[in-house]
């Protein structure tokens, strides 16, 4: 099966809005509607089919001619990040905050390349609110006031 990029799949690729794993980041540039399925399985990359029917799910790849599969993340990179709530869990907390920070981060291009980085390193709500500071330090207050929210930090909505 021959698999492409869709429009959403290119742009949550840019933006960062969808966490993929390094593996899947790096498969995905591979998929160029002329590869197949199995020529990127066995490109060496260690991405799994599971991986790869993520991504599809998720509306990221699609066949050539299809009607396009981007419905699903186009929602999830457009859905509204969830207001200040003290009953979020802290992963509910790190879902909602980390595709802004990566966001936030990856618009700053290359000096803000370090800080990106530091970011797609977290795991856990905490790694990312220890990072906040320096992330509202270079974007700026306004632009951070999003990540506040999405953190949980009691920032008025």
């Amino acid at each position: 099966m021959i698999l492409l990029k869709t429009e959403a799949g290119q742009r949550v690729f840019k933006d960062r809005s969808i966490r993929l794993t390094p593996r899947q980041r790096s498969a995905f540039i591979l998929f160029d509607g002329q590869r197949s399925v199995d020529d990127v399985l066995g490109a060496g990359m260690g991405i799994a089919r599971e991986d790869i029917e993520q991504m599809v799910e998720l509306g990221l790849l699609g066949q050539p001619g299809a009607a396009p599969l981007d419905a699903a993340a186009t929602a999830v990179a457009r859905a509204p990040i969830a207001p200040v709530d003290a009953a979020r869990s802290p992963q509910q907390r790190y879902q909602d905050a980390y595709p802004v920070a990566t966001q936030l981060t990856g618009a700053l291009g290359l000096r803000g390349f370090r800080l990106n980085l530091a970011v797609e390193g977290t795991a856990s709500y905490e790694e990312l609110l220890a990072l906040a500071p320096k992330i509202r330090a270079a974007v700026g207050p306004d632009k951070a006031e999003m990540l506040d929210r999405a953190l949980g930090l009691g920032v008025d909505s």
